[in-house]
């Protein structure tokens, strides 16, 4: 098993990203503990700044280096370093990299759009992936960001294998059904839990809004984290103006807790859009008897509270599968939720014209 002092010699001769210095050098390498009975090793780096493809370029380098020589498992926690050591190393400021703020500016057309959810478990990424599909097969130039940092599941609902592209310092974006899709969960080992703290998210979210090649987009829509936390609050304060939509299911204690993202919104001077109710019922194939099962009026309640509209009711349905192009959550155009999704998307266009 390795040592302390091994970690720290292999960890230090990884090169900085931003002042392109070896860890050693500037003291990046601040607090190594090794658990020896499960081989983990954990370390703590400082690196000029937190954040995008440089950093994750780097915690990468750091598992593979530790794992190729004795480590079963990894954790690693940055910081960032005192300004003055950074001042020392990075040189000229035409050296740093530049800041694409294009898609973020004031005049871009794009329309943000967030899907959010009071709680999570009522579907609001199956719902914000459909829509961005349903938007791309209006002929729309579509975007999606995974933004639900600690439970990513975009790219395995909408059936997606490969990572994102690197050219230069953008990252090309993956995608599937005519949507560009970008989620946490291609920077992160398979499995592996997120542990970063809120700071650090935001600045991870920013990257995805600002170093992505996003290209000209008519929507771009975010799968927010449920609730109004850290991560949400920081989706709002990065957009110059989002609309937001609301998930909710039938229950009325969901509808309630619903209605808190949805003040967010307005507290945060974005606008909502509307409502969409997830499993509003259960139709049999065999008596086509409706069952609702989580019960009924949390759409029409959420929606008197939110002065809003109701964009649609989506029962519980399984999507028609296709296994030569395996996208587990997403629906057909053929199927009776791909229809009701479509007309979301007519809506959602009519009311962002």
């Amino acid at each position: 098993m390795l040592t302390v002092e091994q970690v720290k010699e292999l960890v230090g001769n990884i090169n900085d990203p931003i002042i392109n210095v070896p860890l050693s050098e500037n003291d990046g390498v601040v607090e190594v503990s090794i658990k020896e009975e499960i081989e983990h090793v954990s370390v703590k780096v400082a690196i000029a700044q937190l954040g995008g493809q440089p950093q994750l370029d780097l915690q990468m380098k750091i598992v593979e280096a530790l794992k190729e020589n004795g480590a079963n498992t990894v954790g690693i926690r940055f910081e960032e370093l005192p300004a003055d050591t950074v001042d020392k190393y990075k040189g000229s400021s035409s050296d740093q990299p530049q800041t694409i703020e294009g898609l973020l500016s004031k005049d871009n057309p794009v329309e943000f759009i967030a899907i959010a959810s009071g709680k999570g478990g009522v579907g609001k990424s199956t719902v914000a992936a459909n829509l961005a599909v349903s938007l791309a097969r209006e002929g729309k130039r579509v975007g999606l960001v995974d933004a639900d940092i600690y439970g990513f599941s975009i790219p395995d609902m909408m059936g997606i294998n490969e990572r994102p592209g690197v050219d230069g310092k953008e990252i090309i974006p993956v995608e599937r059904y005519g949507v560009k899709v970008i989620s946490m969960a291609f920077f992160v080992e398979e499995n592996a839990p997120v542990i970063w703290r809120g700071p650090m998210l935001g600045k991870m979210l920013n990257n995805f809004f600002t170093e992505v090649r996003w290209g000209d987009l008519d929507y771009l829509l975010l799968d927010l984290p449920p609730g109004t936390g850290d991560v949400a609050l920081d989706v709002h304060t990065m957009l110059p103006s989002s609309k937001e939509i609301i998930v909710t299911t039938p229950h009325p204690t969901a509808a309630f807790v619903a209605a808190r993202a949805g003040a967010m919104a307005k507290h945060t001077e974005h606008s909502i859009l509307g409502v969409i109710e997830n499993m509003s019922y259960f139709e049999s194939k065999e008596t086509g008897n409706k069952e609702y099962v989580f019960g009924t009026g949390g759409g029409e309640k959420l929606v008197e509270e939110l002065k809003t509209d109701l964009l649609g009711k989506l029962p519980l349905a399984q999507p028609s599968w296709d296994p030569q192009d395996f996208a587990p959550s997403i629906y057909q155009e053929t199927d009776d939720l791909g229809k009701i999704y479509q007309s979301m998307a007519q809506q959602i266009i009519e009311k962002t014209q």
